[in-house]
């Protein structure tokens, strides 16, 4: 049975004592009102009880020091990026990559490293990985503030890089720059740049093959053998595919020159020999007109960063004899889609002459010389063969790029005067091209078109110049001039 309650008022300070109240016995009901701290022992031992604390926020004030030492608590770190760091220190995020000794030389990159550049000795090219999946990061740095010396080139290694197929070229000192890959369609975005212009700026056609050789800001690749020209970037210019109207363009002049007809040879028992067409001339100019080209210019041909494999005709062959008639004519030469048809043959003894990219002329008996453009393009590629003459030994010139071979002519009967070429600076200079042989006949020869690269009765057509045959001198190989702006 529990005590007589006392008031307050009836218990002295320190009255009572742990050994003066039986265990259990006071309860939350037995006391009114507050017990300061003075009216309990300076030790309360309460390690077996459940002491219920008011339902309320423990603040800063009710804490030494206002902290709690992480030691107190049971997760004192956190990981980021596989290192732990304690809770309350301080540290910096920067790019997720694992940055990698510095580069002197082309590397090709590997997604997660970062890169530091040094173009101090030359330009360097870096290659993105082959293959790419979302969210893929690669940094670069400008190790030596050098890239606008030496440019720094991003090698897109089959993917789009901002959107487009083009390389990217870095050409500013510090640049430092984050790709992350995000699909096929945008392919590598730069998400940081720092000290970079413009990323997609100005870039140029850059192409291999063939002998190249420059005239200002324009690179020139000449095949006179068969080959193949390698184009790793297109220029993102006026007519381009990028942002930046500073680039070059994304086409390309053009010279596709075939090789020409051949001819019989000039002895007394085929006297009436007629000279070989020249090769099918076809030539096209970029968008920014960078030379004098030849009458027959078409607009010059857009490419793509690819592998044009370059096909140079070789001149037909010379006959000997008069009947049948063995001479030939040229072959084609082609680049991408343009195809230029090899020179028709002269004929002989009462023949008529090849068609082909120009025409060869007829022989004696009033035979009518080869048709020229065939098959047909626009610009035309070539003209007719001249005609032989009706009652004599005579034939007629093999036509031209630039004109139509004359047709034999009498008394005194002559032999028809080749065709002319046509002349184009595309090489830098001023050459001919695509001139006919000429006829022959018992009185005299037709005159020939040596300064257009056709053949005389006495020494063979130029080399790589798609001259028509004269009576068996030779006829001329022909040419593939490719021609853009690099810078």
């Amino acid at each position: 049975m529990a005590i007589t309650k006392l008031p307050r008022s009836g218990i002295a300070d320190d009255a009572i004592n742990a050994d003066k109240i039986e265990d259990g016995t006071i309860q939350a009901t037995e006391i009114t009102g507050t017990v300061s701290a003075s009216k309990l022992s300076s030790t309360t031992d309460l390690s077996s009880k459940t002491v219920t604390l008011p339902n309320t926020s423990v603040t800063s004030d009710m804490l030494v020091n206002t902290t709690i030492a992480n030691a107190k608590l049971s997760n004192s770190a956190i990981t980021v990026r596989g290192t732990s760091r304690a809770l309350g220190s301080s540290f910096s995020i920067g790019v997720d990559v694992d940055w990698q000794s510095v580069k002197t030389g082309d590397t090709t990159m590997i997604a997660g490293q970062g890169y530091f550049v040094n173009t101090s000795s030359g330009a360097i090219t870096m290659t993105l990985p082959s293959s790419a999946s979302r969210g893929d990061t690669i940094a670069i740095k400008d190790y030596a503030a050098t890239f606008g010396s030496n440019k720094l080139t991003i090698a897109r290694n089959g993917h789009n890089i901002q959107g487009v197929a083009n390389n990217s070229l870095i050409s500013t000192n510090r640049a430092s720059i984050v790709l992350v890959y995000v699909d096929s369609t945008k392919g590598w975005l730069y998400t940081d740049e720092h000290n970079v212009a413009d990323l997609g700026a100005a870039a140029f056609t850059q192409a291999t093959g063939g002998t190249v050789t420059e005239s200002g800001d324009y690179k020139i690749h000449t095949f006179t053998g068969d080959g193949c020209f390698v184009v790793s970037q297109v220029g993102n210019g006026p007519g381009g595919t990028g942002q930046n109207p500073a680039g070059g363009p994304n086409t390309v002049s053009y010279l596709v020159l075939a090789g020409g007809g051949g001819s019989q040879n000039g002895n007394a028992a085929n006297g009436a020999a007629a000279g070989g067409g020249g090769g099918g001339f076809r030539e096209g100019r970029d968008i920014g007109p960078s030379y004098t080209a030849s009458p027959l210019v078409a607009p010059g041909l857009t490419i793509t960063a690819t592998t044009f494999p370059i096909s140079v005709g070789a001149g037909g062959a010379s006959g000997g004899g008069d009947q049948p008639n063995t001479s030939n004519n040229g072959s084609n030469s082609v680049f991408s889609t343009i195809t230029s048809a090899g020179g028709g043959t002269g004929a002989s003894y009462f023949r008529t002459g090849g068609p082909g990219g120009s025409g060869g002329g007829g022989s004696s008996g009033g035979h009518a010389g080869g048709s020229g453009n065939t098959p047909p393009v626009s610009p035309s590629q070539g003209n007719n063969g001249g005609a032989g003459f009706p009652q004599a030994w005579a034939a007629g010139g093999g036509g031209g790029a630039g004109g139509a071979g004359g047709a034999a002519s009498g008394p005194p009967v002559r032999g028809g005067n080749a065709g002319a070429g046509v002349t184009t600076y595309i090489s830098g200079s001023p050459v001919g091209y695509a001139g006919g042989g000429n006829g022959r006949g018992d009185s005299g020869n037709g005159s020939s078109q040596t300064s257009f690269g056709g053949a005389s009765p006495s020494s063979a057509a130029a080399a790589n110049r798609g001259g028509g045959d004269a009576q068996g001198a030779g006829s001329g190989k022909g040419v593939v001039i490719i021609r853009y702006k690099f810078q």
